[in-house]
């Protein structure tokens, strides 16, 4: 480990003598890119994150948001004041593990989730709901199925292991990821203002104690890690620094995380995650204007002969860094204990410098705010990528159809999300493979955040609680073909997928991932998804809340492309919600409806990337926030029988993905470009009362797509061209990643 001269003189300077072993390698984990943001904080200004809503925003480990009442749910955030929002809070909040995850697939992803699940637990909340974003290299290679085997099932291993279901996400290929995936997981956490603790130190005099796994030697240098691009012989040099999970001890963890809080014995606390020991208590006690003296030889180890590099830096899972009062040390030992955790004093908050000791020397002396926030940021070069021209395919319909609906983009996610436990918790009420999944909190169980509350409260949806509506995900077709209107697009899909259960935007997360930022063309695409996912937000009124960044994802292959992922979270009153399937029962008194305004390009779009061709991104909605609030009324409507909303592979696909068995459609476009252009902010609607859609729509354009049938098949004309396919045979199309995989 060694740091870059600037910095070390940069440190030099401050200390006024050269640092120890153990100093440069914090510095250098510390001041890394992907600790400190040195490339990409300059630009997270753009974001707003303030609201009603917002306890706690971005800075630690998670953001807080009060959750409205269940009056007060159905109506977007500006239309609520403070008044609306009651005591009860979820959590919020998204990190990535991208490099982990080519390297071990498995460990490196079940060791994301484990990270996000603890910063979730040291806000004081209990974990509820998961959520992973997966971005692939082209399906067709084998090592993109072998890395995508690997990670759901490191995925599904830890979530269904600690009990935590996985409700929804997105899975995305793209040639761009080829060697270098990316794996983003979300957590929400459910507590109240009572248990709520924070990552920032209290007082001078309370103890630090270290609760959960033996320190080893996994992970080690793993923050450093994350800041660099993969060399070529990454699978096998780098392995050292990924760090290897215990889901079991996890669960412990999470148990013994409740009874501390329900004792009141926490003062504040911190997951550790990226630096490891180092890390988790420089930054608790620099957040609070405090410093720490620690003793390195006090932590409990799970190898012999550690040295204090290794025993501040290892990435060992499963650990929790507690500040408590020195009355009640001796309590946490015992719980500890009860829970089969180890437990060490490690030192305690102080009002000087945080200094650790081993082996009877001290051996890192330095300002706890000047190691933690001190590293100096980057002033880097960005140039803006250039708008494609037009140049359309033209192949037939059926031809379009088929390669845009077996995409694997656009195709089923079934073999991904059926591996994952959704349902446990007893808390989901819309489940994966919808536009959103939503996740119930009712009233009667508010005060049961870890799921103890009796049969009654939580066997059933039919309570007047508050449905907490979930999406998460990007599009790196859009975002390559322009990143800021790309990213815009995103957050506009994102809400829309809210909107199609009938829910209105509460706040977001967002996961920030970009390649190598010291060329030009990718910091300038980088640049992009920042700003137009910034302005799209605010355009939305939905808070910025908290995120991760991420970058160096290059490889031998090159960068991967601006990938914004975008988290967000929606409230409405009640679990109940149109299913995007149609009703074939409801056959001969509904009628099928398109809401909001189609595109005039396909650029970014399936149909190009299956079919060839280039366009430039089409033009989003003027109003996004409006158009958000009133499909979420369209949706919400008593006449309303299904609703899908209109993203990738546009409106055909919608389409596809609504047949069943015994409900279909029988549908008239224009042109290729109706049927496949992906401008979001649309919606799919059955209704049994179109005229009464039309009028909630106001000024949004409604067009009538055509009828349902009740025989399963979709019969679709396109500029006078025409095909016809049933619900078996879109099955089969779609069922792409199953029929390769399994």
């Amino acid at each position: 480990m060694s740091l870059p001269e600037t910095d070390h003189e940069l440190v030099v300077a401050e200390l006024d003598r050269e640092p120890t072993p153990a100093e440069v390698a914090l510095f250098e984990n510390l001041w890394s890119e992907h600790c400190a943001y040195r490339s990409s904080r300059p630009l997270l200004s753009a974001f707003e994150s303030e609201g009603d809503a917002v306890v706690i925003g971005p800075g630690d480990d998670a953001a807080v948001l009060a959750l409205p009442t269940p009056e007060a749910a159905d109506r977007p955030a500006a239309d609520r004041d403070a008044d609306d929002y009651g005591d009860v809070y979820v959590t919020f909040g998204i990190e990535s593990h991208n490099h982990p995850s080519y390297v071990d697939p498995f460990d490196g992803a079940a060791t994301g989730v484990g990270g996000i699940v603890r910063d979730t637990m040291s806000m004081g909340a209990y974990p509820i709901a998961l959520l992973d974003s997966l971005y692939f290299g082209s399906f067709e290679r084998e090592h993109s199925q072998y890395l995508l085997e690997g990670v759901v099932e490191g995925i599904s291993h830890y979530g269904n292991c600690i009990g935590v279901p996985t409700v929804g996400g997105s899975v995305s290929f793209h040639p761009g990821y080829e060697g270098n995936p990316l794996v983003n997981v979300a957590c929400v956490g459910l507590t109240d203002a009572e248990r709520l603790v924070t990552a920032e130190a209290q007082a001078a005099g309370n103890a630090l104690v270290l609760v959960g796994n033996a320190t080893g030697r996994d992970g080690l240098g793993g923050a450093s890690f994350a800041s660099e691009d993969l060399a070529e012989d990454a699978e096998t040099e780098d392995r050292p620094a990924v760090q290897v999970g215990d889901p079991y001890a996890e669960k412990r963890l999470i148990e013994c995380n409740e009874a501390l809080l329900d004792e009141d014995l926490v003062r504040s606390a911190r997951d550790l995650g990226a630096a490891g020991l180092g890390g988790a208590s420089s930054e608790l006690v620099a957040k609070g204007g405090f410093g720490a003296a620690i003793d390195l030889d006090a932590v409990h180890q799970r190898e012999p002969n550690m040295n204090a590099l290794e025993i501040l830096l290892a990435e060992s899972q499963e650990r929790m860094c507690y500040e408590v009062a020195p009355d009640d040390v001796d309590r946490v030992r015992e719980l500890a204990e009860r829970f089969d955790l180890g437990c060490s004093v490690i030192g305690e908050v102080t009002t000087g410098n945080y200094v650790c000791t081993f082996d009877g020397e001290i051996v890192v002396d330095v300002d706890a705010d000047f190691l933690a926030e001190g590293a100096p940021m980057n002033d880097l070069d960005a140039t803006e990528p250039s708008t494609p021209e037009r140049d359309l395919p033209e192949p037939s319909l059926a031809d379009a159809f088929e390669a845009v609906v077996s995409s694997p983009s656009t195709a089923s996610k079934r073999w991904v999300y059926r591996q994952y436990d959704h349902e446990v918790g007893t808390r989901t009420a819309m489940k994966p493979g919808d536009d959103a999944a939503i996740v119930a909190i009712r009233e009667a169980a508010m005060t049961a955040m870890n799921g103890e509350a009796g049969a009654d409260e939580l066997d059933a949806f039919d309570g007047d609680g508050v449905g907490l509506a979930l999406s998460a995900g990007a599009n790196p077709h859009w975002t390559s073909v322009d990143p800021y209107e790309g990213a815009r697009a995103v957050a506009i899909e994102n809400a829309t997928n809210l909107a199609a259960k009938g829910a209105v935007p509460l706040a977001a997360v967002d996961c920030l991932n970009g390649g190598n930022p010291e060329k030009p063309d990718v910091y300038g695409g980088f640049s992009g998804i920042v700003d137009g996912l910034a302005d799209a937000c605010s355009a939305l009124s939905v808070p910025v809340v908290g995120g991760n960044v991420s970058l160096y994802n290059d490889s031998v292959a090159g960068p991967i492309p601006p990938t914004p992922t975008l988290a967000l979270i929606g409230t409405k009153r009640g679990y109940d919600a149109p299913p995007a399937a149609l009703d074939g029962d409801r056959a001969d008194d509904s009628t099928l409806l398109l809401v909001g305004g189609s595109g005039d390009a396909l650029g970014g779009s399936t149909y190009l990337a299956e079919c060839g061709g280039s366009d430039a991104f089409p033009a989003l909605p003027a109003d996004p926030a409006a158009t958000v609030a009133t499909l979420a009324r369209i949706a919400r409507h008593e006449a309303t029988l299904a609703t899908h909303d209109v993203s990738d592979g546009g409106v055909a696909v919608a389409l596809a993905e609504l047949l069943t068995p015994t409900a279909g459609a029988t549908v008239s476009l224009p042109d290729h470009l109706a049927a496949f252009e992906e401008t979001p902010g649309r919606l799919v609607v059955q209704t049994t009362d179109p005229e009464a859609v039309a009028d909630l729509a106001g000024d949004l354009p409604t067009f009538e797509l055509g009828s349902v049938t009740d025989d399963g098949t979709l019969r679709l004309d396109v500029g006078g061209a025409s095909l016809s396919t049933t619900a078996d045979e879109v099955r089969t199309l779609r069922d792409v990643l199953a029929r390769e995989l399994e």
